[in-house]
């Protein structure tokens, strides 16, 4: 049944949580917000962040024989904690409770903090880097090994370990909406591959997979890593390198207290031979930056991308129930493949869930106004466009810089360029809604309002004031910030992940890409990180690596 919906769970049919019996095996997996001392650890190659960068290095760097530690700043959640419930998932397993933001507070970023990072809370899709991508960054990036054929065995090597594979169901009403309504328009449509293996098809993929049929870090990497022997900090924060000479001496975290938000009282010292910074494209820089890596072109936290979101609500006669089925499983890469990188800005279409919480939050309208619209929630449909960033002069995406406090913030400047392909994108959205048969579309806008007809959209979204705080704008995928290239004076690293200042540094995740990827990117960091990380054991073991079978 591999890939495969399994018949629903029962009450005599409990779902096994295989932490369970690693750690009564002794998995060496430790919560720092209980330790009474200060701790010092050795290893051979310490990893900070355990998503898909991170937990895949883990894998191979252990599989090579090499001691490894993983430094995670969000907790260990597992199957047994995951209940289907916003109010427990956002403040658990995202960064800000799911409400971080870039420094105009003008888009709202969902980015996943516990054990297994982002892969535990996304929504599955996996696609390849796209070849337009990689063309882009062997021409600007001197990236000359970043071939499809180079790359393409690692793709399906990931592909394999994590069962990545197009979606056999048929797609919930969510998602047929939009491939009924692109067909009706002649825009092509096709179905997105996922990460499971025997999916229950419930639609909280954003939750925590309490059935662990979604192929996580947390179920698959991480365990494997474990079993040979690595060690998991969780609750971990990781503060700053300790820089000697031309290489990383330690690194120094905080354990924090156990709410995971603030550092406790205790110190934790990681002294390694090699240090791999995994931990997202806005948490990476700002690591480096505390730290005083060289920097000496200013190339650190620049060029880090979003894929901008807009968002576009519709009513539908017919029940949808937006929050049960997988929640991505048609998508449409049209309005990419027919806007050439130096053009306006294309975007990919695709389908969210829609869960109480997040409906709410994110429709606009107060009071009455907005109880209507949420009594109609089994109704509402919404599709949302990814708009590629990162690959013409006015879309330069943000840059990362520390808060007084040291923390994170991404500055975003939203430019007429990228607003011009916003108000592209909700006209489109609109006309799929409508061809689909919806009786109403809501593009998310302060000032937008219900409209009955194509033409009442089109006049209503050419009248809207696009700007920060009034047009919805999200991000689930974050990237760049410590880009790669050949050149010392054009990125932070070079195409193996090495630091091009600090011989004994590595970035293994999306932090690493000179450009957004115009596709969802978890699979492009696994395949990615794979190449680097079996590089990387091949190097510190003087032995060739096989890759994963």
């Amino acid at each position: 049944m591999d890939g495969d919906r399994l018949p629903r769970p029962t009450e005599d049919r409990l779902i096994h949580d295989p932490w369970s019996d690693g750690l009564a095996r002794g998995w060496k997996a430790l919560d720092a917000s209980t330790f009474s001392a200060d701790r010092t650890f050795e290893c051979d190659v310490a990893i900070v962040g355990s998503g898909a960068g991170g937990g895949t290095a883990a894998e191979i760097l252990s599989r090579a024989g090499l001691s490894v530690l993983v430094i995670e700043e969000g907790p260990l959640r597992t199957s047994s904690d995951f209940h289907m419930l916003e109010r427990e998932a956002y403040p658990q397993l995202y960064q800000e409770s799911a409400g971080r933001r870039t420094k105009d507070k003008g888009i709202v970023i969902l980015q996943g903090r516990a054990v297994g990072g982002s892969t535990t809370v996304n929504w599955t899709s996996s696609f390849r880097t796209p070849p337009e991508t990689l063309d882009y960054w062997r021409a600007h990036f001197g990236l000359h090994d970043y071939t499809r054929t180079a790359l393409d065995p690692w793709y399906a090597m990931m592909e394999r370990r994590l069962n990545v594979h197009p979606w056999n169901e048929e797609p919930n009403e969510n998602n047929a909406v939009l491939r009924r309504g692109a067909a009706t328009l002649g825009i092509p449509t096709a179905v997105i591959p996922r990460n499971v293996r025997g999916c229950y098809n419930l639609g909280y993929c954003g939750m925590g997979c309490p059935t662990n049929a979604k192929q996580s870090m947390l179920v698959t990497t991480i365990p494997a890593a474990l079993e040979r022997g690595a060690t998991l900090l969780s609750r971990t924060r990781a503060q700053r390198f300790i820089i000697e000479g031309e290489g990383v001496r330690e690194l120094i975290c905080a354990a924090l207290d156990p709410s995971g938000l603030a550092p406790g009282p205790h110190t934790i010292t990681v002294r390694a031979k090699t240090f791999v910074a995994a931990g997202g494209a806005i948490n990476n820089p700002a690591l480096l930056l505390r730290s005083g890596v060289p920097d000496p072109h200013g190339t650190l936290g620049t060029r880090t991308f979003l894929h901008p979101v807009t968002v576009s609500a519709a009513v539908m006669p017919e029940v949808v129930a937006a929050y049960a089925g997988a929640p991505q499983s048609i998508y449409s890469d049209h309005f990419l493949h027919t806007q050439p990188l130096n053009g306006p800005i294309g975007f990919k279409l695709e389908v969210p869930p829609a869960h109480p919480v997040l409906t709410a939050t994110t429709l606009s309208g107060f009071g009455a106004e907005h109880a209507r619209l949420m009594s109609q929630f089994p109704h509402v449909q919404v599709i949302i466009a990814l708009m590629r960033d990162g690959f013409h002069s006015q879309s330069a995406g943000g840059t990362v810089g520390l808060r007084g406090d040291g923390t994170p913030l991404l500055d975003y400047p939203i430019t007429p360029y990228v607003w011009e392909g916003a108000r592209r994108s909700l006209r489109t959205m609109a006309e799929i809604q409508f061809a689909a048969g919806a009786s109403h579309v809501l593009p998310i806008h302060d000032a937008a309002h219900l409209v009955s007809t194509v033409a009442q959209a089109h006049a209503m979204i050419d009248a809207l004031p696009m700007e920060i705080l009034r047009a919805f704008l999200t991000s689930a995928h974050v990237m760049g910030g410590c880009r790669m290239g050949a050149d010392p004076a054009n990125a932070v690293i070079d195409g193996d992940g090495r630091h091009h200042q600090l011989e004994n540094l590595y970035v293994f995740d999306g932090s690493a890409f000179p450009t957004s990827i115009g596709a969802n990117p978890q699979l492009s960091i696994y395949g990615i990180v794979a190449r680097n990380a079996t590089k990387l054991a091949t190097t510190l073991t003087g032995r060739h690596q096989e890759p994963i079978a």
